[in-house]
């Protein structure tokens, strides 16, 4: 009988974005005649620990029905993935819906965690192989968004990619098809890539996800104010400003913005950005997408569109993609 080798998880390859990209993306938002900042900027140990709990709330739908996709169609979703494959999850997170698919994939070469923040990431590594100690880990710090290298010792196992969670949603249409040109250009042809996408459904369940009544996303929208005060050297009163989050019927999707309760002048390092009252800064969009249209987008990106999965009342799709 062949015993397969335990493995512990890698440290994780660090490729993560400079302090300097973050202060450079803040000032430059800040200084649009609507403010923005990116949404990536939510997640530093803090803001990831916020979202997850905003998984577990009784509004936020995506997670819940994500999961019972997972785990009611995991075995079909698994058999579209190649043989031997090393599977890259782009914003690994908690890698919670990676373990709903990981039972069915027993001959894995190879798990890629990436996610931007390093000590989540390895805390999250180490927690999975604990629970998977024959699964080879190689986790990777970068941010997505940008090119990143694979590790180098994944010698020629077919790659295969997961992006749950409808993150591709945050993008505008346009960056989503970057996004998606990037990660087949990441992961090869011949690559296989599983993506959640959230679906369009009404106004009601949407703003009540995104402005829950226990106030947990409004704490994890001004979290990222927290975050420019201790890495920006940065003077925002977080409590002076009311998390917001509206259903954009003509763009499809919802806005969530941080609204200035008051006048008032904040400093960020050594500039000054001065907010109206009423005035807000656009932190994240999310757009919700019917199956004909992500699969239209995911072929203008380079890909074929392949199987879905969906739940019974149609609120969330999990879709596979091949390249080439």
């Amino acid at each position: 009988m062949t015993v397969k080798p335990v493995f512990t998880a890698a440290t994780p390859v660090t490729q993560a974005p400079e302090p300097r990209a973050f202060l450079d993306d803040v000032v430059h938002g800040f200084s649009q005649a609507q403010k923005t900042l990116p949404a990536k900027y939510f997640y530093d140990a803090a803001g990831s620990d916020l979202f997850e709990a905003i998984t577990r709330l009784p509004e936020y739908y995506p997670t819940r029905t994500e999961m019972r996709i997972l785990e009611t169609r995991g075995p079909e979703i698994a058999t579209a993935l190649p043989r031997g494959a090393a599977l890259v999850e782009f914003g690994s997170g908690s890698t919670a819906k990676v373990r709903r698919l990981l039972p069915h994939l027993p001959d894995l070469a190879a798990y890629v965690p990436v996610d931007v923040s390093e000590s989540f990431l390895r805390e999250q590594a180490t927690a999975l192989g604990q629970d998977f100690p024959h699964l080879r880990i190689e986790p990777v710090a970068a941010d997505f968004t940008h090119p990143f290298s694979l590790p180098a010792d994944l010698g020629d196992a077919p790659r295969a990619g997961f992006f749950p969670g409808s993150t591709i949603g945050n993008f505008e249409p346009a960056e989503a098809a970057r996004l998606l040109r990037q990660f087949g250009a990441i992961l090869g042809e011949g690559a296989v890539l599983v993506v959640g996408v959230d679906l369009v459904k009404a106004r009601d369940v949407l703003e009540a996800a995104y402005d829950d009544a226990a106030g947990v996303t409004g704490a994890f929208n001004r979290n990222v104010l927290k975050r420019i005060n201790r890495e920006l050297a940065g003077g925002f009163d977080t409590e002076a400003f009311a998390h917001r989050a509206v259903f954009n019927a003509q763009d499809s999707r919802i806005e969530m913005h941080l609204v200035s309760r008051v006048a008032q002048s904040v400093a960020v390092a050594d500039r000054r950005f001065d907010f109206a009252a009423g005035e807000s800064i656009h932190t994240e969009n999310s757009y919700k997408y019917t199956i004909e249209s992500f699969r239209a987008l995911a072929v203008q990106a380079g890909w074929t569109a392949g199987a879905v999965w969906t739940d019974p009342e149609a609120l969330f799709s999990v879709h596979a993609l091949r390249r080439g």
